[in-house]
């Protein structure tokens, strides 16, 4: 009989439907919470990658890209890691 989770914040003001996976890294949820966002352009996204995460757009790519295959990503943000699961499949498609 363990306590809520009720304290703990994830990064963008909004937790997973579960709240915070269990062994997903703050910086995965990070990583999902910038993917989430609605951006105007690569320009400002790119920034905000640096600015937010402290790594370059190339690394944030590399981890997003693992995110999707990992089945705590998917349990912390369903609608996000299958929507870019569906893009990064048509992008496959199309090769």
């Amino acid at each position: 009989m363990t306590g809520g989770t009720a304290g703990a914040g994830a990064p963008g003001g909004r937790p997973g439907a579960a709240g915070r996976a269990p062994g997903l890294s703050a910086r995965d949820e990070a990583v999902l919470a910038v993917e989430r966002r609605s951006w105007p352009g690569p320009g400002p996204k790119e920034r905000a990658i640096r600015e937010q995460l402290g790594i370059s757009p190339t690394r944030y790519y590399q981890l997003l890209n693992a995110l999707l295959d990992d089945p705590r990503a998917v349990a912390h943000d369903p609608v996000t890691v299958n929507r870019l699961r569906r893009i990064r499949e048509a992008r496959r498609a199309r090769r």
